[in-house]
């Protein structure tokens, strides 16, 4: 474990009245753990997209407390592409893990460290609220869609996985060094793109159970965020079958809902 330098991508935006305390506690507790020689080194990344609120300052004020946290910002916004970006980022600098996590501390860095700790042999891990031995805390509206979503991610992509979505996964570094100019910036299919496209190379992944908490303050409409997720993951469907060249239909789909590319 302790010769691990571990990337931390944390993409963000309009997050001035939850990023302090994520940062606060991240940075508190990586800090213990390369104190403790558990981690050879590590950084957190802050990738702040379109932010239209004080985010950035917040940043800047933690930065100054924690050195081992940089940030990068763009005038383009989407979670996908702010990923993207901080995956590009940290391979321009020696690490062997790099991985995300939502800035709301749905997943706590404890729990995020759990990933670290039991990747083994894996080329990846992901954090997984359906398999055996986690513990999270969905509203029923919430359980009932994130059910029926991942039905239809297993039924057209054929992906193993129980839960696609949740937001911390970590990746060797030469997992995404080998496709990180081909991911989909998708704003609803950015994680099912991801892990499609590694496990079209080989990659193993592992899904691990966590512990995780619904978090006030989600921008997310459930409905109407699981029927967007859906069309996402159609087209993405689209695009990786024999019909990619000859559907006009996915020409004239709403521009919100195509795979971009950048």
């Amino acid at each position: 474990m302790n010769d691990i330098i571990l990337s931390i991508i944390i993409p963000a935006y309009n997050e001035e009245k939850r990023i302090g305390f994520t940062l606060e506690e991240f940075g508190k507790f990586f800090e213990g753990r390369k104190k403790e020689k558990e981690l050879k080194d590590f950084e957190i990344v802050v990738v702040l997209n379109a932010c239209k609120d004080n985010t950035i300052n917040i940043v800047k004020e933690y930065k100054k407390k924690f050195k081992k946290i940089r940030f990068i910002e763009f005038e383009r916004g989407g979670k996908g592409f702010a990923i993207t970006e901080g995956f590009k980022d940290a391979l321009s600098r020696k690490n062997n893990l790099i991985g995300f996590v939502d800035a709301d501390m749905a997943t706590s860095p404890k729990d995020f460290y759990d990933l670290v700790k039991n990747i083994n042999g894996y080329d990846g891990i992901i954090a997984s609220r359906a398999v055996k031995g986690s513990k999270a805390e969905f509203t029923l509206k919430r359980k009932i869609t994130h059910r029926g979503f991942n039905f239809v991610v297993r039924s057209l992509l054929f992906l193993p996985y129980h839960d696609t979505q949740c937001g911390a996964k970590i990746f060797h570094r030469d997992v995404l060094k080998g496709i990180v100019n081909e991911i989909g910036t998708t704003k609803w299919a950015y994680d099912i793109d991801l892990l499609y496209k590694i496990k079209k190379k080989g990659f193993k992944i592992k899904e691990h159970p966590t512990v995780w908490k619904d978090k006030e303050g989600s921008k997310i409409n459930v409905i109407k965020t699981t029927i967007q997720m859906f069309l996402a993951v159609l087209r993405l469907r689209i695009l990786n079958s024999p019909f990619r060249g000859i559907i006009k239909l996915y020409g004239k789909l709403p521009e919100n809902f195509r795979i971009e590319r950048f």
